[in-house]
């Protein structure tokens, strides 16, 4: 069990903006099994809606509809339901559709991160605000050192550029508004896998679609590399990253990266391969057509030293157990039909149980 976030969520209002997203589902899950009263806002249509319905979350929080972008609605819903923290998970979160829609993804990304910012400002009740961002802020160096919280931001790409945006509102509001009074923090990471995520565009949910069709499996830039990482890894950061500046703001405020320990980075080919043998059969071939080619960083890595140092957080799995534990959760839910909550609940008792 951890005991950095045992028994302090108990009771605390917490609301999640992207509460029916992938990452928003599993830590709305987490946060019940704390305790936690916990409120959420989604924004409909959303692509990746179902973990959150097929774990009945909708019956176990409190949930609202709105558009992030709108500033009123926004700061309405914080004023009424007075949350204690606050994780702003909500964004557009594809790089392939940010080349499609390039004005929505800044819009979104950058003006509601603003709209939330603007709206803890006037908050008489949120001590905690951690805004997750993205690895992808950091603007290309071609390090294989990993990027640090202190490298330049940028980004070469909609996507990257619009979650750079943000960094720089959350930096300035804090210093503006917020500092020795309400903690505020940005959280980047990257690359999260684990089971339920169905986002088109994303190697795993690709993947286990063409598996359960029996498709052949196209793999795009087969050797790129990313530092892959199960989603509870960041997640367990986030939720000790908001108690500390919960408690202690001024001295744990700021941006801090969640990613793997150093050089654990494996190619997208590796992935697709280790997916495949723990599933138990499939074939794949190298996309070597790519009807849309974007820019994409070829290596990405980032600096852990910061969180593993002062919040006494690092990774608990390798990347082959973060493939194992995504693959299990598929296969029990596709194939043995079960539960996919009571599986995930499972899952993060016992995430929860092998940290020492």
């Amino acid at each position: 069990m951890d005991k950095i976030i045992n028994k302090f969520y108990k009771n605390k209002k917490v609301l999640i903006t992207g509460a029916t997203g992938f990452k928003g589902a599993w830590l709305c899950q987490w946060l019940l099994i704390l305790g936690a009263k916990v409120f959420g806002c989604g924004f409909n249509p959303n692509k990746n809606k179902d973990l959150f319905y097929s774990l009945g979350l909708d019956k176990k929080i409190s949930l609202n509809f709105f558009d992030i972008r709108e500033l009123k609605k926004t700061k309405d819903y914080i004023d009424k339901i007075k949350p204690d923290i606050i994780f702003h998970l909500a964004a557009q979160p594809l790089i392939y559709d940010s080349y499609k829609k390039p004005f929505l993804t800044y819009n979104v990304n950058s003006i509601g991160t603003l709209n939330i910012l603007e709206s803890v400002r006037f908050s008489k009740s949120v001590k905690s605000l951690v805004c997750i961002t993205s690895d992808k802020c950091y603007s290309n160096n071609f390090s294989t050192k990993g990027f640090k919280e202190d490298d330049k931001l940028g980004g070469d790409d909609p996507y990257s550029g619009s979650k750079a945006c943000a960094e720089i509102m959350v930096k300035t509001y804090y210093e503006s508004f917020f500092k020795n009074k309400i903690g505020v923090a940005s959280a980047r990471a990257g690359n999260v896998i684990g089971g339920g995520d169905w986002s088109p565009n994303r190697l795993i949910p690709d993947t286990i679609n063409s598996l359960q069709k029996k498709k052949i499996i196209f793999v795009r830039n087969p050797n790129f590399n990313r530092p892959w990482q199960h989603v509870l890894e960041p997640l367990r950061g986030y939720l000790i990253l908001a108690k500390k500046i919960f408690n202690e703001p001024e001295y744990y405020s700021g941006s801090w990266n969640f990613g793997t320990e150093k050089n654990t980075i494996t190619s997208v080919l590796e992935i697709v391969k280790q997916v495949i043998l723990i599933w138990g059969s499939g074939k794949l071939t190298v996309n070597k057509k790519n009807k849309f080619k974007f820019y994409e960083q070829k290596n990405l890595q980032l600096n852990i030293s910061k969180s593993k140092k002062f919040l006494k957080w690092k990774p608990i799995f390798n990347v082959k157990k973060s493939i194992i534990f995504t693959v299990d959760w598929y296969k029990k839910v596709i194939i043995n039909k079960s539960n996919p909550a009571k599986i995930t609940v499972n899952q993060i008792t016992e995430y929860m149980n092998a940290i020492k």
